[in-house]
């Protein structure tokens, strides 16, 4: 074939063979596409699934703060509201206690500065026995008789009380005539729990990190991890009413951020409190939630929201008690909306017991931050309801090095007296739990029956008897020796699970077909010579699923921690939430005409065998489960001070801020009913592999490990006469024969 040119000219018979060489290119071009294997592509209802997760979360929250606020608006008495109160506070006990029983605080002061105008007495007290809590207390000059005493709670600031904005505020109280105590909380300042003397600093990062970190393990253990923040300060309350010159009359507390969180918290709980100030708090409301988000684990409660407890409901039960709210516009972490809502509610229940002017509102226009305005407010405040003469006005006051109030010889609790951690005492709370599982086991019948019903309950998991397996069909690719479609069936609220199903070419009749998960998503191992192929070489139809938060919905919207922090505050856990979507994979499987129901497996990898754990418990139809690189017990977890388990690297960001946390592997109080060896038993009898399994530091288990662990599922297996259909392995030749020894 010639082309021929002259003078600049194409021949027509060369114009044609051009357009069909354009046309041929085009057309292979058009086969050769990479694949696309997201099926939301070009979804314009589903264009942010990222999204679906944490807004079904919202969503069900929402349910519950309907039903709270039609309750509150039929409140109109005083006596309709004193009646809330009684309730509310029955259920805060319950939401943040037990609290321990009240001990001899041991306190002790370890120096004394002398300073213009005022003193500081460096104390150490023990809110707990051998709980060690760091503070100073600030007591002004030329006072005679009982003084008026403020506690000061700090937000997140890793010195504490030290940073030099608390100190303007606590100093210029003293200068008014007020003693101020101000403690660091657990994770801050001279109370680090991950201390390593090494990097001078906690090995886990700065203060927020470490309150998740240690609150994961509580919420682990049902224990609500705010419940230590709140005892400290309760019991640093008895050690100022413990001294002759401090007013049991007048008593206050106060804190920025965190600390408002906390001020809160402590006046709702405490009869003593006179007055509150709490200042930006980021205690869960609905417009937290639905804006910023839910922020770290000590500003909730397991189930709070589920209770109906919002923040409005910590103003109303301390009404009638003089209470100031502090708030900034352009807060870049909290809602201003929310503490609006929540003033004029509480206000109501002030106006019916007859004290409309003990409660306040001071907003300024800026950031996260306590500006002169809201302290100038402050001073007036607790001045007014303090019966305090003088000027509130802010005066400039000399600020204190760190090194100056520091409290212990090396500035750590932990290296200069060593005591208990919040893990230390979790440890000993859970052991209890898990004693009381052990003695459960030993009737495996009953056990393993209570163990279901808990285990539903506990981890939130709701499937409906009716549900629905139509699928929505996103298109499809031919590869060699089988097709891959992309499919969404529907999920439990108001989202869809997407998958990819592969099957193989030529197939009759009826087949063994898989449910595959992988934590970075169905499309980990879908490419050409991935694990997924070569299952289907071997004749499955496998469905690669994202259960929600996975892969193709990751969450894009919120830090790491907030879906998994919201189901904490609902009573669901993102895995039984994905339990539940398993289920649906499963159920859109056996609804296909080329699937055997009666040969449907599951296969998971890391973290993604958690809820295939709970699946497979729960759904009999599940015929045999592959679990790769499983996390062998929620009990190792909360018993070993470090686990890796959630943590997310943060490359490049220094020891402040080394990790991200994630809770959507958690589930809130689980070790007060069950464990993953006990859903392992209810599996039984049915074939389980349980392949390199991990320690909570995502390390292979250790023979001892797994020994302890697996003892009781093996003595299911055991008493069923079957204990050959569970294998623990520690390295296996492929997956398909794996998944192979399931099936035959």
């Amino acid at each position: 074939m010639q082309i021929s040119l002259r003078k600049g000219k194409i021949s027509p018979g060369g114009l044609t063979t051009i357009l069909f060489l354009c046309l041929f290119i085009n057309v292979c071009r058009g086969f050769a596409q990479p694949e696309n294997l997201d099926v939301f592509q070009q979804w314009v209802r589903w264009n942010n699934p990222g999204g679906m997760l944490i807004h079904d979360l919202i969503g069900q929250a929402n349910d519950y703060y309907d039903m709270r606020d039609g309750e509150i608006a039929k409140l109109r008495t005083k006596g309709d509201w004193l009646k809330r109160q009684a309730l509310v506070k029955d259920k805060l006990l319950k939401l943040a206690g037990p609290f321990p029983e009240k001990t001899p605080l041991n306190a002790r002061i370890t120096g004394v500065l002398d300073k213009d105008g005022y003193r500081v007495e460096k104390i150490i007290y023990e809110s707990m026995p051998d709980f060690y809590v760091t503070g100073c207390l600030f007591i002004p000059d030329k006072t005679s008789g009982k003084i008026p005493a403020v506690l000061n709670v700090i937000g997140h600031n890793q010195e504490a009380f030290r940073a030099e904005l608390y100190q303007k505020v606590y100093l210029n109280l003293v200068r008014k005539g007020i003693m101020v105590l101000a403690i660091d909380p657990v994770g801050q300042g001279e109370h680090v729990q991950y201390y390593d003397s090494g990097i001078d600093f906690s090995s886990i990062g700065y203060s927020v990190i470490e309150h998740c970190y240690l609150g994961n393990q509580c919420f682990l253990s049902g224990v609500s991890p705010c419940r230590y923040f709140i005892w400290d300060g309760i019991r640093g309350i008895d050690y100022l009413l413990s001294r002759d010159d401090v007013d049991p009359e007048r008593i206050g507390v106060t804190g920025f951020s965190g600390g408002g969180t906390i001020t809160a918290y402590i006046a709702a709980f405490d009869d003593r409190v006179k007055v509150s100030v709490p200042c930006s708090w980021s205690t869960a409301s609905r417009r937290q939630i639905e804006t910023k988000g839910v922020q770290d684990a000590e500003t909730i409660f397991i189930r709070g929201v589920a209770e109906g407890i919002t923040f409005a409901d910590l103003l109303e039960v301390r009404t009638p008690k003089p209470t100031l709210l502090a708030f900034v516009s352009r807060d870049e972490y909290l809602s201003i909306q929310g503490a609006r809502e929540s003033f004029r509610e509480a206000k109501k229940a002030y106006t019916a017991l007859g004290y409309e002017d003990h409660l306040e509102l001071v907003e300024d226009d800026f950031e996260h931050w306590m500006t002169p305005k809201i302290r100038l407010k402050m001073y007036e405040f607790f001045m007014k309801h303090f019966d305090l003469p003088g000027d509130p006005a802010e005066q400039e006051v000399k600020t204190l090095s760190a090194a100056e109030l520091t409290v212990t010889p090396t500035g750590q609790i932990s290296t200069s007296l060593g005591g208990d951690l919040v893990f230390d005492v979790n440890k000993r709370e859970t052991e209890v739990l898990i004693k009381h599982l052990e003695q459960s086991r030993k009737d495996i019948t009953r056990h393993l029956n209570c163990v279901m019903v808990n285990a539903k309950d506990i981890s939130g998991y709701a499937v409906s008897e009716t549900l629905e397996y139509e699928p929505f069909f996103n298109g499809r690719y031919q590869r060699d020796g089988y097709t891959l479609g992309k499919y969404a069936i529907k999920g439990e609220g108001d989202y869809v699970i997407p998958l990819l199903l592969f099957v193989p070419d030529g197939i009759t009749g009826k087949h063994p077909a898989l449910v595959y998960l992988h934590p970075e998503g169905k499309a980990a191992e879908a490419l050409p010579g991935g694990e997924i192929e070569q299952l289907v070489s071997r004749g499955y139809i496998v469905a690669a699923v994202d259960v929600m938060g996975i892969g193709e919905t990751k969450n894009t919207v919120t830090r790491p921690f907030g879906p998994g922090y919201t189901g904490v505050l609902i009573g669901r856990s993102v895995v039984g939430i994905q339990a539940g979507d398993i289920v649906r994979a499963v159920g859109y499987l056996k609804s296909r005409d080329d699937v055997d129901e009666n040969k449907i497996g599951a296969v998971a990898l890391g973290e993604t065998c958690l809820p295939l754990i709970h699946a497979a418990a729960f759904d009999q139809s599940i015929d045999n489960v592959t679990l790769i690189g499983s996390q062998i017990s929620y009990r190792s977890i909360a018993m070993n001070r470090f686990y890796k388990i959630g943590l997310i690297a943060h490359e490049g960001r220094g020891i402040g801020h080394p990790y991200e946390i994630d809770f959507s592997w958690g589930i809130a109080g689980v070790l007060t009913g069950y464990d993953l060896p006990d859903l392992i038993g209810c599996i039984a009898p049915r074939k389980v592999v349980l392949a390199d399994l991990q320690n909570p530091g995502l390390e292979p288990a250790s023979g001892e490990l797994i020994e302890r662990d697996a003892a009781f599922p093996r003595s299911v297996y055991s008493q069923k006469n079957a204990a050959g259909n569970l294998r623990i392995i520690s390295s296996y030749e492929s997956l398909g024969s794996l998944v192979d020894w399931g099936f035959h």
